[in-house]
């Protein structure tokens, strides 16, 4: 599975900001999409995720009432709105799909996200 992802830049504190991720490929397989960031001498954590199924939803404590992941199957693409942003979600975004009994967990090459106060 192929990822791209899109929308990083720089924004003030408070502001917002919405990633895309388009995924090409065998796409049929993926069970879950989600979103995973990591900051500079951290490991690399998932900040949401959702299922390519019933469309259920999983948030990490960190961001949780402030963002939001959607999918439009339609166009293969899953956003993540992110608002009330703040310096600590400064970091690169990561597209991810998860597919298959192991399961693999495919990356886009990700998107920088800088929150300045």
């Amino acid at each position: 599975v192929r990822l791209l992802e899109s929308g990083g830049g720089l924004v003030q504190t408070g502001g917002s900001l919405r990633l895309s991720c388009v995924a090409s490929g065998n796409i049929d397989t993926v069970d879950t999409m989600g979103w995973y960031r990591q900051a500079p001498g951290m490991q690399r954590e998932l900040v949401a995720s959702i299922s390519t199924y019933d469309g259920r939803t999983y948030y990490s404590d960190s961001v949780k009432g402030r963002f939001t992941i959607s999918r439009d199957s339609a166009k293969n693409t899953i956003y993540l709105e992110m608002n009330a942003l703040k310096s600590e979600d400064t970091a690169a975004y990561y597209c991810s799909a998860e597919w298959g009994p192991l399961p693999v967990v495919d990356f886009g090459q990700g998107t920088q996200v800088t929150v300045s106060s």
